[in-house]
C-alpha cells in the first residue's frame, strides 16, 4: 500500500517519456498509453481512499539535501485533501483525456498532445503528493512548463504562442513572490516541511514573528499567480488558444485549483498572530490591523466581481466559461481569506466536476459546429445536440447553485462563511451574492443564445451531435455535477482542515436540507440571486439575433467586452517601464558600449597607427632633418629649466 502513491505519481511521467521516445508515430497507441496510465492512477487513487478514508498516513520521505541546516527531502504526503484531490485529478483528468481521443484524433500533433497531457498530469500529482515546500515548488514550476506546451499546441497560431507566453510570464511574477515566501519560511522555522513547520508553529504561534503577515501574502502571491487572481488575471482567459480540453483541464481539475489547494495545505501558517514589520508600518501605517487573511477574503471577492462582470458580455463560448472559472476561483479564495478551508475545497471539488463538464460540452458544441466558437452563430442546437444540451444544462445548473445540485451545496458555504460572526463580512457576503446574480445572468444567456431559438448560420443548421467518446465523458461528469453536494465533500476535508463549526454527514436526505439549516439566510439570499440573474437573462436574450445590452449601453458593453482594458493598461505601464528601460539599454549598448568604447577605441588605435605610419617615409633627409630638430627641442627644453 506504501507503494501505490509512488506509482500514481510516476505512470503519467512514464507515460509522457514513452510516447517522447518510443510512440511518436502511433498516435492511436500514444493516446492509449496516456489514458491507461491516468485510468490506473484513479483505480488506485480510488483504492488509498476507500482504504484510509481520509485518515493522515505518515509521511514517507526519502533524503534528498542534506546541507548544514538545510535538509530537503522527497516525501508522500497522504491525507483528506490530498486523497480528495487524487481523485479530482485523476478521476476528471481520466475523462478529459478520453474525450480528448475524440476530440483530437485528426490532428497531426496527436501523440505530442498525448505526452504532453501526461506531463502536465505528472507534475500536477506532484504538488498534490508534495510533503515539503521546496518539493512543491519544483512541481508548481513543472506545471507551468507543462501548460505552457498545452496552451501553445497549435504554436503555428501567433494568437497561441502568444498566449503561452503570457501565461509563462505571468505566472513567474507570482512565483517569484511564491519563493521569497519559502525562504523567510525557511529562514525563520528552519524547515521547510509542511508537518514539521505546522508542528513548530502549534508549540510556539510566535516564531515568524513581524514577518508573519508578509510569509503569508507572499506565499499567496504563487496562489494570485497559478490561480489567476486579481491583479495576476489576465492569463487565463487567454488561455482558450489552447484545444478544449486543454481549457477543461486547466480551468477545472488542475492547474488553477492548485493555487487553492496550496493556501489549503498551507492554511497553518494564516493562523498564527498577524504582525507586520515597523519598518512597513513606518512607511504604511493604514496596515496596522490589516491581516494576510483579510487582504486574500479581498482580493478573492474582487477578482469573483470583475471577471462576472466580463464575462455578462463575452460572445465566445469558451471564454465566458473562462470568466466563469475566475469568478468562481474568486469565491474559493475568498472562503480561504474568511478562514473557511473546508468550504474553499468542498467548492473546488464540485467546481472540477461542473465546470470539465461545461467546458466538455463546449467542445461539443464547437466540434458540431466546424470549430466556430461565436454564440451568436449557434441558436436551435437543443434538439440537435440532445446529449450535449441536457449535460451541458446539468453544469449550468450547478454552477448557478439550483438545489439539488453540487454547486448549491458549495457555493452556499462560502456564503454561509461570509456570514460568520469571527471571520465573516457582511459587504463580502452582499458581495458574494451580487456574483451570484451575474453568473445565473451569464450561464443562462449563453445557454438561451446557444441552444434554443433558431438556427442563425450554416454550421447551426446542419450541426449533429457528437460522438460517443465524446458524449460519455460528459453523462459521466453529469452524475457528480448533480449529486457531489450529498456526498459529504464538506465532511470529508474536515478531517484536515480547520472548521468554524463541526461538520458531520448523516447521509444523502440530511445533506438535502444542511445548507437551509446551518444558514438560512445564505440559503435564501443565494436561491433569490439564481432566480434573479436567470429571468433577467431570459427577458433579455430569448428570442433575439444580437446582443440588446450592446446596443441600449454600447459604452458599458465595450468596457465589459474589452475586459476592462486590462490588457491595454498593462501593455501601457510596460511600455513606460519595461520596454523604456530595454530601449535605454539599447541605446546605450549600440552607441556608448559598441560605439564609443568598443568602435571609438577600435577607430582610435587605427587613426594613431595611420598617423604614426606618415613618419616612416623611408627618406633620409627627412630622418635628419626630424632627429636635429628634435636635438634642437632638448637643447631649447634644457637650457629654460637651467635658466628657472
Amino acid at each position: 500500500m506504501d507503494t501505490l502513491p509512488w506509482i500514481i505519481l510516476l505512470l503519467p511521467l512514464f507515460s509522457a517519456a514513452g510516447i517522447t521516445i518510443f510512440t511518436q508515430k502511433n498516435r492511436d497507441l500514444s493516446a492509449k498509453l496516456s489514458i491507461g496510465a491516468v485510468g490506473v492512477g484513479f483505480v488506485l487513487s480510488l483504492i488509498l481512499f476507500v482504504s484510509y478514508r481520509g485518515e493522515a498516513v505518515p509521511t514517507q520521505q526519502i533524503e534528498w539535501i542534506n546541507l548544514g541546516k538545510l535538509g530537503i527531502d522527497i516525501g508522500i504526503q497522504l491525507d483528506a485533501i490530498s486523497q480528495l484531490m487524487l481523485l479530482i485529478v485523476t478521476g476528471v483528468g481520466g475523462l478529459i483525456h478520453i474525450y480528448s481521443y475524440g476530440y483530437m484524433r485528426e490532428d497531426r500533433s496527436v501523440s505530442r498532445f498525448f505526452a504532453s497531457l501526461s506531463l502536465f498530469t505528472f507534475s500536477m500529482l506532484g504538488i498534490v503528493l508534495a510533503s515539503n515546500f521546496v518539493q512543491m515548488f519544483i512541481f508548481w514550476e513543472l506545471v507551468g512548463l507543462s501548460s505552457y506546451l498545452l496552451i501553445g499546441f497549435w504554436y503555428e497560431r501567433p494568437s497561441a504562442a502568444d498566449a503561452a507566453k503570457k501565461a509563462f510570464i505571468t505566472n513567474r511574477l507570482g512565483d517569484f513572490g511564491f519563493i521569497l515566501g519559502i525562504i523567510i519560511i525557511w529562514a525563520l522555522l528552519g524547515t521547510v516541511s509542511f508537518d514539521v513547520a505546522r508542528d513548530k508553529l502549534a508549540a510556539d504561534p510566535a516564531l515568524l514573528g513581524s514577518m508573519a503577515t508578509v510569509a503569508g501574502l507572499l506565499i499567496f502571491c504563487g496562489a494570485m499567480g497559478k490561480s489567476a487572481q486579481f491583479p495576476l488575471h489576465v492569463w487565463l482567459p487567454d488561455a482558450m488558444e489552447g484545444p478544449t480540453p486543454v481549457s477543461a483541464l486547466i480551468h477545472a481539475a488542475t492547474m488553477v485549483a492548485a493555487g487553492v489547494y496550496m493556501l489549503c495545505r498551507t492554511f497553518f501558517l494564516f493562523e498564527v498572530p498577524q504582525a507586520w514589520p515597523e519598518a512597513v508600518l513606518g512607511w504604511f501605517p493604514f496596515l496596522e490591523g490589516i491581516t494576510a487573511l483579510g487582504i486574500i477574503a479581498w482580493i478573492g471577492g474582487i477578482t469573483a466581481l470583475l471577471a462576472a462582470l466580463i464575462a455578462v458580455q463575452q460572445d465566445d463560448i469558451k471564454r465566458v466559461l473562462a470568466y466563469s472559472t475566475l469568478s468562481q476561483l474568486g469565491y474559493m479564495v475568498m472562503a480561504v481569506g474568511l478562514a473557511a478551508p473546508v468550504a474553499a475545497m468542498y467548492h473546488l471539488t464540485t467546481h472540477a466536476f461542473f465546470k470539465a463538464l461545461l467546458f466538455l460540452g463546449a467542445g461539443s458544441v464547437i466540434h458540431a459546429m466546424h470549430h466556430q466558437q461565436d454564440m451568436w452563430e449557434m441558436g436551435g442546437l437543443k434538439a440537435k445536440l440532445p446529449t450535449t444540451y441536457w449535460t451541458f444544462m446539468v453544469g449550468t445548473l450547478a454552477l448557478c447553485g439550483v438545489p439539488p445540485f453540487s454547486g448549491f451545496y458549495s457555493k452556499d458555504a462560502v456564503l454561509a462563511a461570509a456570514l460568520d460572526g469571527h471571520h465573516g463580512s457582511p459587504l463580502l457576503f452582499v458581495l458574494g451574492v451580487g456574483v451570484a446574480v451575474l453568473t445565473a445572468f451569464y450561464m443562462f444567456r449563453l445557454l438561451i443564445t446557444t441552444f434554443y431559438g433558431q438556427a442563425r448560420s450554416e454550421h447551426a443548421e446542419h450541426a449533429h451531435e457528437s460522438p460517443r467518446v465524446m458524449t460519455l465523458p460528459l453523462v459521466l461528469l453529469a452524475v457528480p455535477s448533480l449529486l457531489a453536494g450529498l456526498w459529504g465533500i464538506d465532511a470529508f476535508a474536515a478531517k484536515m482542515l480547520p472548521v468554524s463549526h463541526p461538520i458531520e454527514h448523516h447521509g444523502w436526505f440530511h445533506a438535502v436540507l444542511e445548507p437551509v439549516n446551518h444558514s438560512p439566510l445564505a440559503a435564501t439570499f443565494g436561491l433569490l440571486a439564481v432566480l434573479v440573474g436567470a429571468l433577467g437573462a431570459w427577458h433579455l436574450y430569448r428570442g433575439v439575433e444580437r446582443d440588446p445590452v450592446e446596443r441600449r449601453r454600447p459604452v458599458l458593453s465595450d468596457f465589459m467586452r474589452q475586459r476592462f482594458f486590462f490588457d491595454e493598461i498593462y501593455q501601457f505601464f510596460i511600455g513606460l517601464t519595461h520596454e523604456l528601460i530595454a530601449r535605454i539599454s539599447s541605446w546605450l549598448d549600440q552607441w556608448i558600449v559598441g560605439g564609443l568604447i568598443v568602435r571609438g577605441t577600435a577607430i582610435g588605435v587605427e587613426i594613431t597607427g595611420r598617423l604614426l605610419r606618415l613618419v616612416q617615409t623611408g627618406n633620409i633627409q627627412t630622418y635628419a632633418l626630424l632627429l636635429v630638430a628634435g636635438i634642437v627641442l632638448v637643447i631649447v627644453m634644457t637650457i629654460r629649466a637651467t635658466t628657472h
